[in-house]
């Protein structure tokens, strides 16, 4: 029978501090008060070393708990406010929940998993929670597991790494060396100088850029909210040393070479010509950043160009790509989504994080064997959470074992084309291994096929879209009127007819409804949520009726028009400011 009591572990060390919340943290926060706990919370585990005792894992957490302020910090704020402040405690408590078991399950490490996932459930209360939730797993009295769960204000998949390393420092008995890197007070005070403001309004640029000119989401299929999928554990012996190969020829870092193939596939299958992706993390690739125990994590908006003829230019070019992206990853987020607001009713597109690419490994802290344990590659299943974006991506190790973990929306991958999706990754590390690979041939040398889509999609501003969908979807917004959407012809007169148009435009039969472009333009926006492939019209044409002919855009044009207009108002630019 399984033994549960709970330990209270009381601490005391290091300055009380008081000050505002970091720009990090400020985000989280903001997705915590809004998001379910167990979508939003994170969670690890960490093997305790054979032969440590129960008193010596509770010592070491004590330490983690005095030598990193972020694990002594809570949030005062009132009632409906989101919390501006954080205080660093000099003295507290915590709790450790002991489950002792006479035995543990065959596949113990899942089990402790489970436990972990357990802890994400419930809401943090920032204001008074310790940040952390342990939970300790033993087998007879012995120690095997700690499962945390964490407050994402607190920590991020890194920072709970650096807490591992720190642990497991101690349990071996050596002397940590002083913390340099950023506490989160210390980042708070770096972003308000005059040059961390600058970089928050360098970065809303960045992204200003991207999500104005490119796809507004990389899978123009439709999809539906809150999708549950089962996450895919890649582990590859022949990935590691393809990847390791690839380096080794191109000059490139392993991690800029799996993030370009990883690119290179998700626009293949997509059927893009350039990769938007969130690349979250991205922050610490700055020192004072690189082991703070913090949440540092806020999105970095990558976008690789894929028109390149081959895999080696694409690698050349991608770290230049990821660098731009990482200088320009900290950001005000309440500023980000007021200007994303902004593009969304201008460009009458919404903004879809739709994939993301979390490359949270970190080099091996002991030389790999010539022989490493491990499958040349096997792909299991399990277990199911909600995805929040389409296709999601961590990169837990890149050597001396390959190992990812991959969710995918199963509306858009059936599972023999995801774990297809992870096959060809592998096939084309491979091929590159060796030589160059034309981007021309990725079908051929991963088995990775584009999608299929009938010959009503159209690319219009740099977006899939299907016109048939846009009029079903505004049709529906305005009540059921009849709608008709076509592309807009162009005005020279040598444009090639497979040039992609320069947008549509929407004819709406309103009837003796009064109904204005804008009325109609906004209509469509609150519509636009789980159809990717609708892009607003650039021009809406309002008729009291339909024509006849109500499939031909001859016959909506020959139709009295009531009002006719954009539907949108100019609005400022950031780089107009």
């Amino acid at each position: 029978m399984t033994k549960t009591h709970s330990l209270t572990v009381r601490y005391a060390g290091g300055e009380e501090r008081r000050g505002p919340v970091t720009m990090g943290q400020a985000n989280m926060i903001r997705c915590m008060l809004r998001d379910e706990p167990e979508h939003i919370n994170i969670h690890d585990v960490w093997p305790v070393p054979t032969g440590t005792r129960t008193e010596e894992v509770i010592d070491a957490l004590r330490a983690l708990v005095v030598r990193h302020e972020a694990l002594r910090t809570t949030f005062p704020h009132l009632p409906g406010e989101a919390p501006r402040e954080q205080v660093v405690h000099s003295a507290g408590e915590f709790a450790v929940t002991v489950l002792d078991h006479p035995e543990l399950p065959a596949e113990s490490s899942e089990y402790a998993d489970a436990v972990a996932r357990l802890g994400r459930v419930e809401r943090f209360r920032l204001d008074r929670d310790f940040g952390l939730r342990i939970s300790l797993v033993a087998r007879a009295g012995t120690p095997v597991f700690v499962a945390l769960a964490a407050s994402h204000a607190v920590t991020d998949v890194r920072a709970l790494s650096v807490l591992e390393e720190d642990w497991l420092d101690l349990l071996a008995g050596r002397t940590l060396p002083p913390v340099t890197a950023f506490t989160p007070l210390d980042l708070a005070a770096e972003e308000a100088t005059a040059r961390g403001v600058r970089k928050s309004r360098a970065s809303l640029r960045h992204w200003e850029r991207i999500i104005r000119t490119e796809p507004q989401a990389m899978f123009a299929e439709p999809g539906g909210a809150e999708v549950s999928a089962e996450q895919l554990t890649l582990r590859s012996l022949r990935g590691a040393r393809a990847l390791a190969l690839v380096a080794e020829r191109t000059g490139g870092l392993p991690s800029t070479v799996l993030l370009a193939a990883w690119c290179a596939l998700v626009a293949h299958r997509a059927g893009q010509p350039v990769c938007v992706a969130a690349v979250p993390t991205s922050n610490r690739f700055l020192p004072r950043l690189a082991r703070s125990v913090n949440t540092v994590s806020q999105d970095a908006l990558l976008s690789l160009d894929l028109r390149v003829p081959s895999f080696d230019a694409l690698v050349s070019k991608a770290w230049g790509a990821a660098l731009n992206a990482y200088r320009h990853s900290q950001f005000d987020a309440v500023l980000l989504w007021d200007m994303i607001d902004a593009v969304t009713h201008e460009r009458g597109s919404r903004f879809a994080r739709d994939v993301v690419f979390n490359d949270v490994s970190a080099l091996p802290r002991t030389p790999p064997a010539d022989d490493p344990d491990g499958p040349a590659f096997e792909v299991t299943r399990g277990p199911v959470q909600v995805l929040p974006t389409r296709v999601l991506t961590f990169v837990h190790e890149t050597a001396p074992l390959l190992r990812l973990g991959l969710w995918f929306d199963p509306a858009l991958f059936a599972p023999e084309e995801a774990e297809g999706f992870l096959a060809g990754l592998v096939r084309l590390l491979e091929a590159a291994s060796t030589q160059d690979v034309p981007l021309s041939a990725l079908t051929e040398v991963t088995g990775v096929h584009p999608v299929e889509r009938g010959a009503n999609w159209l690319r219009v501003d740099g977006c899939w879209v299907s016109p048939s969908e846009v009029a079903e979807v505004l049709g529906k917004a305005l009540g059921g009127v009849p709608v008709h959407v076509a592309p807009d012809p162009s005005d020279a007169p040598d444009t090639p007819e497979d040039e992609a148009p320069a947008g549509l435009t929407a004819f709406i039969a309103a009837g003796a409804t009064p109904l204005s472009p804008a009325e109609a333009h906004t209509a469509l926006l609150d519509a636009l949520p789980g159809h990717p492939g609708v892009l607003a019209p650039g021009r809406y044409v309002i008729v009291r009726d339909a024509p006849v002919e109500a499939a031909r855009t001859s016959a909506w044009l020959g139709q009295r028009i009531l009002r006719e207009g954009a539907g949108r108002d100019r609005r400022m630019r950031h780089d107009e400011e």
